[in-house]
């Protein structure tokens, strides 16, 4: 994936530049999607930009934790419809 980078007030090595990308990585477990690098004399300030990831929602049912009941088999699938609900009484 490359990095879309954005430099404004002056300019920067393209080792810096890498090394900031390599920051973010490390940091955020992976590269973003925008970098903008403001430069102000010996001063740079970082701005990381990344779009949103799709969040599955886990839940722990029957012991396991799982995001659906797709890869149960039959007597799992019976063990989860069988279960106790619970609920808030008012």
């Amino acid at each position: 994936m490359a990095c879309n980078v954005q430099i404004t007030g002056g300019t920067l090595p393209e080792q810096e530049i890498n090394a900031y990308i390599a920051r973010a990585v490390s940091l955020y477990g992976r590269e973003p999607d925008t970098l903008d690098l403001k430069v102000d004399g010996d001063f740079v300030d970082i701005a990381y930009h990344y779009t949103q990831q799709p969040f599955e929602r886990i839940r722990r049912i029957t012991g396991y934790l799982v995001g659906t009941l797709e890869r149960f088999n039959n007597a799992k699938r019976a063990e989860e419809h069988d279960r106790v609900k619970h609920s808030i009484s008012m």
